[in-house]
């Protein structure tokens, strides 16, 4: 993704080391709200299943939203009875709160979720998490709408499920194939600097974080899934489609006017060591020349009815250079977000005085052929100063792509890399170090039993006010989480800093 700003903080992906015995690889979460029937047999299998499959140390933490029946109760005693059970109240309710909060707090490097029902087969447990283990993925879901799929579900969710799906890929551009599959995993990583930026505090969380993933270019893998409908499901339909809406609203404007750092989740070129040698790798080339034509197409449309409007009152001259000009501004802003990704206000004047440049180019081009064209007929028509017109622009576009994308919008990688453990301050152009900060009550939740038959996790409140202040004020780090231990040495992932000690400055990126 191409900025102006800093150019990500995400490591190169590591397979995690092999270990025996300490911090637990896998924390899977399973968020619930007045589940006291389901809640111990749901546990139960799922331990039976890790214990007798997976390979790696494991937890399971029980997230309680809440909830008002013996829910607690069963958690706790769970807890107490089983080593790999945590339990977690929270005194509000919302998924996406309970995994923020759990997710953020978790010290295992690889972080999940599933819905209490068990809707999902678990022998897709190991092949969901396997890729965020070895390092070839980012965030991994279980899709119920892949062709190897077997679902058994009234046609109804069959029909809200499928339209949703359809909803955001027609206006977020989603190429995840089910958003509302209760089944993900996290690397851990990835979740420190993402979570900050999901706003959703509800069902329509994960579907918010996967679209910012994927923006971001971060590698999201599918697998697909068996999956039995429960029919005795507490999920309000219209409730939940009605905030998904909202949610679907909101995050398309702040993706439209740029309003989100997701030049923070950017990973470098290759995770092989010899790939980040490389310094001359075209960056999206493919892409930009798609939504370079696009958008000059639509670029020309414009200028040409511009053209057909001003001629009515000037002359030709007169009306091309208006013409061109409106549509350079537009053409140089739509080129700058949606081209080259450049999000954000900085540089916007610098941006828009070269493109204007481009533009006097363009002009020469135009104005020439118009002058040709005048001088070889006294009187042309009105079309065939448009065909002449076309195809001086089709002259210049080629020409304006290569100058934008050498010029205007150079690749930044040959720049020197900010530190990598800095805050950004809004008020100043630079960039200052600073001590990695914790919420409160974070330390509640490391490796200690949750439910004292008191109100749990008391830092919760807190948290929610950290974080809103980090995210607004933009001075969260990124690289926090490299800074605090995993528990066993044999466990520890370079989380932000894996090439400190490398002299060369390209690789601190």
């Amino acid at each position: 993704m191409r900025t102006d700003s800093s150019p990500g903080n995400l490591p190169a992906r590591e397979h995690l080391p092999a270990g025996s015995a300490g911090t637990p690889v896998l924390d899977v979460v399973i968020p619930v709200y007045n589940e006291e029937k389901d809640l111990q047999p749901c546990v139960m299998r799922l331990h039976e299943h890790l214990k007798r499959t997976f390979p790696y140390e494991f937890r399971i933490t029980v997230a309680d939203n809440a909830s008002t029946d013996t829910t607690p109760q069963v958690a706790a005693r769970l807890d107490a009875e089983i080593p790999e059970v945590r339990s977690f109240r929270l005194e509000q309710k919302g998924r996406g709160r309970a995994l923020r909060t759990v997710w953020s707090a978790s010290d295992a490097p690889i972080l999940a979720y599933m819905d209490v029902d068990l809707s999902t087969d678990l022998n897709a447990l190991l092949p969901l998490v396997a890729p965020l283990i070895s390092g070839h993925s980012d965030l991994a879901i279980g899709s119920r709408l892949a062709r190897s799929s077997r679902v058994v579900r009234g046609a109804k969710r069959e029909f809200i499920s499928r339209t949703y799906n359809l909803i955001l890929r027609g206006s977020l551009q989603a190429r995840f194939t089910d958003a509302q599959c209760g089944f993900k995993a996290i690397r851990r990583d990835v979740a420190q600097v993402l979570l900050p930026l999901v706003e959703d505090t509800g069902w329509f969380f994960d579907t918010e974080m996967l679209v910012l993933a994927e923006r971001a270019g971060l590698r999201i893998h599918e697998v697909p899934v068996d999956w039995v409908d429960d029919p005795n499901s507490t999920v309000h339909i219209v409730k939940t489609a009605t905030d998904d809406l909202k949610g679907v609203w909101r995050v398309g404007r702040a993706l439209a006017t740029g309003s989100l750092p997701l030049d923070r989740l950017a990973r470098p070129f290759g995770d092989d060591p010899r790939d980040r040698e490389l310094t001359d790798v075209p960056k999206g080339l493919a892409r930009q020349l798609v939504g370079f034509c696009v958008v000059g197409a639509l670029s020309t449309l414009f200028y040409l009815l511009l053209y057909s409007g001003f001629r009515t009152f000037s002359g030709s001259q007169v009306a091309n250079a208006l013409a061109l000009l409106v549509s350079a501004v537009a053409n140089t802003a739509a080129n700058r977000r949606l081209t080259f990704g450049v999000r954000g206000r900085g540089g916007a004047v610098r941006h828009q005085a070269q493109g204007l440049v481009v533009f006097g180019i363009g002009l020469a081009l135009t104005s020439g052929s118009l002058a040709a064209l005048n001088a070889a007929t006294t009187n042309p028509g009105h079309s065939t100063e448009l065909a002449v017109l076309i195809a001086a622009n089709l002259a210049a576009t080629v020409l304006r792509f290569l100058l934008f994308r050498a010029w205007v919008f150079p690749d930044r990688r040959d720049e020197p890399a900010s530190p990598v453990g800095a805050v950004r301050n809004p008020a100043s152009p630079t960039y200052s170090t600073a001590a990695p900060q914790q919420y409160p009550g974070q330390q509640q939740y490391q490796g200690q039993p949750q439910y004292q038959g008191q109100p749990q996790y008391q830092g919760h409140q807190q948290y929610e006010q950290f974080r809103t202040e980090q995210f607004h004020t933009d001075q969260f780090r990124a690289g926090e989480a490299a800074d605090r231990p995993y528990g066993d040495a044999t466990m520890q992932l370079e989380a932000v800093r894996p090439y400190d000690d490398d002299p060369n400055p390209r690789n601190a990126r």
